[in-house]
């Protein structure tokens, strides 16, 4: 699959203003560096004492590896629900029948619209006014992370399905399918392959989101590394920094799956599709 490309390649004109503003960039970018780092040395952030509990064996296995336990829990977890509720509601939303579409969009209209950590606030908070159960702070954060997120999937899965040639249902129906099987078996396969690297992102924007279970006092690797390490240590700023750099390569290790995964060559032979 080609696609045409968005911006006009530049000229030799545009070469070298690109070039500049790249420079000016990069020169922004290294005094804003330089001055984060003297500010750092004046308050003696950079001190060996701050940063030596960050390398004993003893301050990761108390804080930070439980803490990222915790973590990937909450975002494997959300993953698996979030996917499913997405696949769900996106096929609700296909629906041809208007009781089925309406109030599915309406779920999930009003769920990607509600902030994340008001969710999980009232997951934990409001659990047993609703229904008489104190809930964990696991479940209250694994909850909103499947409904915030599970809506933006459905919305992403839609939008790859409306993309495909309208032939491809045509052919389908044309071979004697159902409604169901075309779903299942045709569209939904295909959409998913062309929205593998959004959906991989949104799974990154999941794991990070995880980091607001702090607020119902949920064990991860924020709260670990700040009400942990720093408590103990009075180090705040070394800690943030370490958590930061571990959600970073994280993160950059799922966007490197999304780019490998979205390369033609990385996929096994797809079927032929139907043909009109």
């Amino acid at each position: 699959m080609t696609y045409a490309n968005l911006y006009e390649v530049a000229g030799p004109r545009g070469v070298r203003r690109n070039r500049v503003l790249t420079g000016v960039v990069a020169l922004v970018l290294l005094a804003l560096a330089y001055v984060v780092y003297v500010r750092f040395e004046e308050k003696e952030q950079w001190a060996a004492a701050k940063w030596a509990p960050l390398l004993r064996a003893d301050v990761w296995a108390t804080f930070i590896l439980p803490g990222l336990a915790g973590t990937l829990a909450a975002a494997v977890a959300g993953v698996v629900l979030a996917g499913i509720f997405g696949l769900v509601f996106a096929t609700a939303r296909l629906s041809e029948h208007a009781w089925v579409r309406v109030p599915a969009a309406v779920v999930v209209e009003f769920f990607r619209s509600v902030p994340l950590l008001l969710l999980i606030f009232f997951a934990f908070f409001g659990s047993y006014a609703l229904i008489g159960v104190n809930v964990s702070a696991f479940a209250a954060v694994v909850f909103g992370l499947t409904l915030y997120n599970g809506s933006v999937i459905a919305e992403i899965v839609r939008a790859g399905v409306l993309s495909l040639p309208r032939g491809q249902r045509e052919a389908a129906y044309a071979v004697g399918m159902r409604k169901g099987q075309v779903m299942r078996l045709v569209l939904l396969p295909q959409a998913l392959k062309t929205m593998l690297p959004a959906l991989i992102s949104q799974f990154v924007v999941l794991l990070k989101d995880s980091a607001l279970g702090l607020i119902v006092g949920y064990d991860e690797l924020v709260d670990r590394g700040l009400n942990g390490i720093a408590a103990n240590f009075s180090n705040v700023i070394p800690a943030a920094i370490l958590i930061a750099a571990i959600f970073i390569v994280i993160n950059m290790a799922l966007d490197r799956l999304a780019h490998r995964l979205s390369r033609p060559g990385t996929r096994r032979p797809a079927k032929p599709a139907l043909a009109v």
